[in-house]
């Protein structure tokens, strides 16, 4: 039970890494608001773990939408103690030169901007309770980048540099922020990321990964339990690869 009696909240928590997290921590102990653009798939999450979760439909990109998964956390349990931001998209694997503007201001509303919106809301809860954890969902895109993915992989750059800008700055308040970098994995993101999915492209993908797989949403909830739990007290402002030695 090592996150007893500690409320969180998880974005992109209706499908892959998200859900695994949100039912990963309401295992642990903790409360969970399960946060997610589409509305069935966050009450589907949240029903299946029982009572000790919430279903909110939030747009993380938007101020609203942030506000609205804070002042459900902190309406329905009176606190918050972590903040995992894991909702992410992509753009299809293909030349940078032919991503869309649409597709390449949705990645960085999403990846990026949805960073700063979540720090507006949270961090002033955080400072009033005394601390608090952010934990941010990167990307091994942003540390050793694929061909095809060029703006993705630098939307998860940013999203690293702002985990240790933000982990450097909140330290007084006793905020830790810190990243996951996962390689690609079972997430409805996996075609995206190929270009397409099939037994050859996959085979082709698992040959970059030294351990010889892709990353599992159980792989990515554990990393996040440890780092979100007080056994990682001492963490702050770390990118932690869960990538089987991919960015080796």
């Amino acid at each position: 039970m090592r996150l007893d009696g500690k409320v969180a909240i998880v974005t992109g928590g209706g499908s892959g890494f998200g859900a695994a997290i949100a039912e990963r921590f309401a295992h642990a102990g903790a409360r969970v608001v399960v946060a997610d653009i589409v509305a069935e798939a966050a009450q589907r999450v949240a029903a299946a773990i029982g009572d000790a979760a919430i279903a909110v439909t939030a747009d993380v990109s938007r101020d609203e939408g942030n506000r609205a998964m804070i002042e459900a956390a902190t309406g329905r349990w009176g606190r918050l103690d972590v903040l995992v931001a894991n909702a992410g998209v992509t753009h299809v694997n293909q030349p940078l030169t032919e991503v869309t503007e649409a597709d390449f201001d949705r990645v960085y509303a999403v990846n990026v901007k949805a960073l700063y919106w979540a720090a507006k809301h949270a961090v002033p809860v955080f400072r009033a309770a005394g601390g608090g954890v952010i934990l941010i969902t990167a990307s091994t895109a942003g540390i050793r980048p694929r061909p095809g993915l060029c703006w993705y992989n630098g939307s998860k750059g940013a999203a690293i540099l702002i985990t240790k800008s933000m982990a450097v700055e909140l330290a007084p308040d006793r905020i830790r922020v810190n990243a996951l970098c996962p390689v690609a994995g079972e997430t409805p993101l996996l075609a995206s990321f190929m270009g397409g999915d099939t037994p050859e492209l996959r085979a082709k993908f698992k040959a970059t990964v030294p351990l010889g797989r892709l990353s599992t949403p159980r792989d990515v909830a554990s990393a996040a339990l440890f780092l979100a739990s007080d056994e990682a007290e001492f963490l702050t402002g770390v990118a932690l690869e869960v990538d089987g030695g991919r960015c080796i």
